[in-house]
């Protein structure tokens, strides 16, 4: 899949001091995760229902 004209997004509540970030982007059907630190690295393609899964996992932390 093509990646590269999608719009990335960090958390809001992620900040600038080099910590642990993913990046999402919304394509067709699925939610792209990338590590922030390593933008040109390996991404993770999820259907949008596990997706809501794993946020509810990590948020649960």
């Amino acid at each position: 899949m093509d990646l590269t004209h999608v719009t990335w997004r960090k958390a809001t509540r992620s900040g600038d001091n080099g910590g642990n970030c993913i990046e999402v982007a919304s394509v067709p059907e699925t939610i792209a995760v990338r590590d922030s630190k390593d933008p040109e690295g390996p991404r993770l393609l999820l259907p949008r229902d596990e997706f809501r899964t794993f946020a509810a996992v990590v948020r649960n932390l």
